[in-house]
């Protein structure tokens, strides 16, 4: 019977002194997922790419039409009822996706006519022009005619419109009469989608559940947004704000979190002594709140001038107050 290997021993005459080791080093969250989220929606393909993207898709449109036409015509020689039937649910089919693409169409009509009537603003803003500032306020009260949530604000400045004989403070009533409403229900958007992000962040710990999350809950606040001012985005309209908004902000170099803003966000040190997962998720609701004023800015028909645009410490906190209370309790 042969007898159990022995452990090899080393003997080491220098002492390992622990306190000598090279510290770990201290990694801040970044966002990693909005981060992820903004790298694709702001990348602007080259023209070769759209050309391929257009050529593919003519392709397949076309192979598709006539495989459609085919089978119907196939029916119809071998079944005239069937092939009735089957031309009935192509029409059907073609004329859904003619209203769908007439829905599209009126959205960025919509979204359009939102970013003319800011450009138009700053204009007459910038050259003191009253009688342009009075077009586009009266271009405002037309398009929340028929919304209940802004008709006292429209009251009271139909009310007080005639004794003003400035452009800065027409454009100044305009906004705090028929704005300050529709700015308080996208505040509430954005916290309750960097609520949901931050969220998901800190509790989920499946991969990529955070990257989704981010750029579903982000979709959503950019389209709940530019309905709330009147865009009322389609799907693709929506995809194409959503590039926008993450555009100007890569381009500003605004997807990045500053150390003073971490810390207001999560009271001063508390950041760094909570779990790298539930700072991460602090940061990704500051980016996605960050987002939601850069959405505000775009969809919103008038400046910010008379009132004042939100803070994203001041939207992060208010969002987040509840999970940092009980991450603090935690510690």
């Amino acid at each position: 019977m042969s007898l159990p290997p022995k452990p090899f021993v080393q003997e080491i005459d220098e002492v390992a002194d622990p306190a000598a080791a090279p510290p770990v080093p201290d990694v801040s969250p970044e966002g990693q997922a909005m981060q992820a989220v903004a790298a694709p929606s702001a990348r602007r393909g080259s023209a070769m790419t759209r050309f391929a993207i257009w050529a593919f898709g003519a392709v397949f449109s076309f192979a598709l039409s006539v495989a459609a036409y085919d089978f119907v015509t196939g029916l119809l020689a071998r079944n005239v009822v069937l092939g009735w039937l089957a031309m009935g649910l192509v029409g059907a089919a073609v004329l859904a996706g003619v209203i769908l693409g007439l829905r599209e169409w009126a959205a960025f009509i919509r979204l359009r006519r939102l970013d003319g009537l800011r450009q138009r603003a700053e204009a007459a803003q910038a050259e003191a022009n009253l009688a342009e500032a009075r077009r586009v306020t009266d271009a405002l009260t037309r398009l929340y005619s028929a919304r209940g949530d802004v008709a006292w604000g429209l009251a009271r400045f139909s009310e007080r419109k005639a004794d003003v004989m400035d452009a800065d403070a027409l454009l100044a009533l305009a906004e705090r009469e028929l704005l300050t409403p529709l700015d308080t229900e996208a505040r509430l958007v954005i916290e309750g989608a960097a609520r949901q992000v931050a969220t998901v962040t800190a509790l989920v710990p499946l991969a990529l559940a955070d990257v989704a999350t981010a750029l579903v809950a982000n979709l959503r606040m950019i389209r709940r947004i530019a309905e709330i001012y009147g865009g009322r985005s389609g799907s693709f309209g929506s995809l194409r704000l959503l590039r926008r908004v993450f555009g100007s902000l890569v381009a500003a170099g605004a997807m990045a979190l500053t150390d003073d803003l971490i810390g207001s966000v999560a009271g001063g040190g508390v950041l760094s002594k909570l779990s790298r997962r539930f700072g991460e998720g602090v940061v990704n609701g500051a980016l996605t709140a960050r987002v939601g004023v850069a959405a505000m800015e775009l969809c919103r028909p008038l400046p910010f001038a008379a009132l004042e645009k939100p803070g994203v410490s001041a939207l992060v906190g208010q969002a987040l107050k509840g999970l940092i209370a009980r991450g603090e309790a935690g510690l």
